[in-house]
């Protein structure tokens, strides 16, 4: 099932013994397109803290109600890296963050996830397990390894949904919408589609265009390029937020562009 980004805004995220606080904004990594971090306002208890709150570390949540329960304390979120938010998150400050949670590093590995696909099935090395440490030391080393011959610079890939919101889509033939919201899996966390409004061209119109569509971002600039014209996007099948996304209509919206399904993609 898919689910509005701007539907999480405030719902609650709670720690196993209290509330940890309320969604603020989404991390996404703009080069698989995938919610890494919650940012969530912790308020009173922490003096209305910013803190990181990974899909690893979250469990059954209950989208409806939006509340999200996480299986870490309020103790580890109280003592977890303070990362600033307001400026862009590097490699360095993930590594600090998944070295203190004692998870996998989800970079280097073959799927969106490390060697997974959904967040929740990687093995956590938090408090009550034996972490084997001569492991996780092969296992930076090895990543860092990886991440410094795919990286000739320290340009961050983690991208804010708020700080997105309203980029300029640029059609093959002119500019045809912006963008509004984000359709996210809630198993893998995964983007599956960009939510773009239309009604500059067309009166209360929203279409759907997938990440994988997307042939350059121009961040300075705030704008996202398709290879698509305005008049396939323009008959492509209306969103209506009011209406539960299915597959059906997945596959009419993929039929619509002659694409493959994202469903046929296993490592997705």
């Amino acid at each position: 099932m898919l689910h509005s980004v701007k539907n999480l805004e405030n719902s609650t995220i709670s720690a196993t013994d209290g509330q940890i606080g309320h969604v603020k904004d989404i991390y996404f990594d703009d080069e698989v397109w995938t919610v890494r971090y919650l940012v969530v306002n912790t308020g009173f208890w922490l003096s209305g803290r910013l803190v990181l709150i990974s899909p690893i570390s979250l469990r059954k949540p209950d989208w409806q109600g939006q509340t999200f329960p996480a299986v870490i304390t309020q103790e580890q979120v109280k003592n977890s890296p303070n990362i600033n938010t307001d400026k862009p998150i590097s490699r360095q400050n993930e590594e600090q963050y998944f070295d203190y949670f004692g998870y996998p590093f989800y970079w280097g590995g073959v799927s969106i996830w490390g060697d997974g696909h959904f967040p929740d099935v990687m093995e956590p090395y938090y408090a009550g397990y034996e972490v084997d440490h001569g492991g996780r030391l092969r296992q930076i080393e090895a990543y860092s390894r990886i991440e410094q011959t795919r990286r000739s610079s320290d340009d961050p890939h983690l991208r804010s949904c708020k700080n997105v919101d309203g980029y300029r889509l640029e059609a093959s033939d002119g500019e045809i919408g912006h963008i509004t919201d984000f359709l996210i899996d809630e198993q893998s966390w995964a983007i599956r589609y960009i939510v773009i409004e239309t009604s500059h061209w067309w009166s209360g119109h929203k279409v759907l265009i997938a990440p994988e569509w997307i042939t350059g971002i121009h961040w300075p600039g705030k704008t996202v390029s398709v290879k698509l014209n305005q008049e396939s996007v323009r008959n492509s099948p209306e969103y209506d937020s009011k209406k539960e996304w299915s597959r059906e209509l997945d596959i009419s919206l993929y039929q619509h562009y002659d694409r493959q399904g994202y469903w046929d993609d296993v490592t997705r």
